[in-house]
C-alpha cells in the first residue's frame, strides 16, 4: 500500500494557540493600564489614550498619595520628583472623592518642579468602564 501525500495544512491547533495568546495579552494590557490601586476616576467629556509611558501619581478616596505604585507622603513625593528629568511624563490619577486641596498640593509641587507635561486622568462620561485622559 502505497503512503498518500498530504493535500492540506490543518490550521486549527495554530489558530487555537493563537487565540490563547491574543487572549492573554488583552488580559494584561488591561491589567497594567487600569493599574493597581482601585480609584474612582472623574468625569470628563472627552477622553485620550497615550501609549507613552508615563510615571504615575495616585491619591486615593481617603488622600494617600502613591508615585507609581508606593505610598508616600507629600515630602516623599517631593524627593522622588527630585530624581525625574522635568521632561518626564506624569499623570495624576486622583479618586472624584477625594479632598480638593489634596489634589492642588499635588499639582503645585509639580508646577513648582517645573514639570511640563502633566496629564489628569479622567474617565469619559457615558463610559463607566473606559479610563481616558486630559491634558490640564
Amino acid at each position: 500500500m502505497e503512503d498518500k501525500e498530504f493535500d492540506y495544512i490543518n490550521v486549527i491547533p495554530l489558530v487555537d494557540v493563537m487565540l490563547v495568546l491574543l487572549t492573554i495579552v488583552l488580559t494584561t494590557s488591561t491589567f497594567i493600564a487600569t493599574g493597581m490601586i482601585s480609584l474612582s476616576l472623574p468625569k470628563a467629556s472627552h477622553g485620550q489614550a497615550e501609549s507613552v509611558r508615563w510615571q504615575t501619581i495616585s491619591i486615593d478616596q481617603t488622600g494617600r498619595i502613591y508615585f507609581n505604585t508606593a505610598e508616600v507622603a507629600l515630602e516623599g513625593l517631593s524627593a522622588a520628583l527630585d530624581r525625574l528629568d522635568r521632561e518626564t511624563p506624569l499623570v495624576v490619577r486622583a479618586d472624584c472623592n477625594i479632598r480638593l486641596q489634596v489634589f492642588i498640593d499635588v499639582l503645585d509641587l509639580l508646577n513648582g518642579r517645573g514639570f511640563k507635561k502633566v496629564t489628569v486622568q479622567t474617565e469619559k462620561r457615558g463610559d463607566p468602564g473606559g479610563a481616558g485622559s486630559r491634558d490640564r
